[in-house]
């Protein structure tokens, strides 16, 4: 039973995007570790992500009143 609900839990995190910084941080040490061009680079810090991502969700939207 407590594999079930862990099993929901991570489920609930990805769909709801609450896992998105943890999903950031593994892709850029994935992407970047055999990148020479690119290895000096640091990931984001966790606001940082989180206000880049908001900008981006945010960008172009246009109240229609």
């Amino acid at each position: 039973m407590r594999l079930n609900l862990r099993t929901i839990w991570k489920m609930i995190r990805e769909l709801s995007g609450d896992d998105a910084y943890e999903r950031y941080l593994k892709n850029f040490h994935k992407l970047h570790a055999h990148d020479e061009q690119h290895a000096c680079d640091t990931p984001l810090s966790k606001a940082e992500f989180f206000k880049q991502w908001q900008d981006e969700k945010w960008q172009g939207i246009k109240r229609c009143c």
